[in-house]
C-alpha cells in the first residue's frame, strides 16, 4: 500500500534565512501569487488567503461612498501596495492617498493620507493591533477599522501623540465624520 501523498504545490516561497525587502516580494511572480496577499513586516512575510465576497462587498460600498467626497488631490485604490522602507510592505484594503494619478507599484506610506482595513477572520490580530501599530509608526494620519459583524461596524482613528484615538464609530451600521474630510458611510 502506497503512503498518501501531497499534491505538490503551485508555488513555492524559497526560505530567506536574512530575511525578505520590499523589492524581493514586489519581484513575486504575480501569476502564482494572486490567490494571497504577501505582505512584508521587518523582512518575515505575512501570507493571508484573498478576500471573501462578503469582504469585497463591503470594500465596494467603501470605493462608492468615499469617491465623491475625498478632497480634492487625493485618491481612493483599493488594495494597493504600502512601503514602509526596505522590510515593510502592506496591503491595506482600501487607501485614500495624497498624489492622485501616480503610477507604481508601491506608495510610500508618506502618499498616505488614510488607510482601511476590514477585519477578515485569518487577519484579526493583523488588522486590529499590528497593522493599526505600524500604520501609526508610519505617521499615516487616519485609520479606518472596518468589523463586518451585523450590523458592520467601523471605527475611524485620528493619529495624535504617537498612536491613534477614535474619532469616530459607527452607530445602527453608519458612520459619520468631519476630518479628514466629511462624509457618511452606509455599511
Amino acid at each position: 500500500m502506497a503512503a498518501p501523498t501531497e499534491p505538490p504545490a503551485e508555488f513555492s516561497i524559497p526560505p530567506r534565512p536574512e530575511g525578505w525587502t520590499v523589492d524581493e516580494v514586489l519581484a513575486l511572480p504575480e501569476d502564482q501569487t494572486s490567490l494571497q496577499r504577501i505582505e512584508l513586516v521587518d523582512g518575515a512575510l505575512l501570507v493571508s488567503p484573498a478576500p471573501t465576497s462578503t469582504h469585497q462587498r463591503i470594500l465596494q460600498k467603501l470605493q462608492l461612498a468615499f469617491a465623491p467626497v475625498a478632497p480634492g488631490g487625493t485618491e481612493v485604490l483599493p488594495g494597493v501596495n504600502v512601503r514602509f522602507g526596505g522590510r515593510r510592505l502592506m496591503i491595506p484594503d482600501l487607501v485614500i492617498v495624497t498624489c492622485p494619478e501616480v503610477d507604481t507599484v508601491a506608495y510610500a506610506a508618506s502618499e498616505v493620507l488614510l488607510a482601511t482595513e476590514i477585519v477578515s477572520p485569518s487577519t484579526k490580530v493583523q488588522d486590529r493591533i499590528l497593522k493599526r501599530a505600524l500604520y501609526a509608526e508610519a505617521l499615516i494620519p487616519f485609520y479606518l477599522l472596518i468589523e463586518p459583524l451585523e450590523p458592520t461596524a467601523a471605527t475611524l482613528f485620528e493619529l495624535r501623540g504617537g498612536g491613534y484615538e477614535p474619532i469616530a464609530k459607527s452607530d445602527n451600521g453608519e458612520l459619520h465624520f468631519t476630518r479628514p474630510f466629511e462624509a457618511t458611510l452606509r455599511l
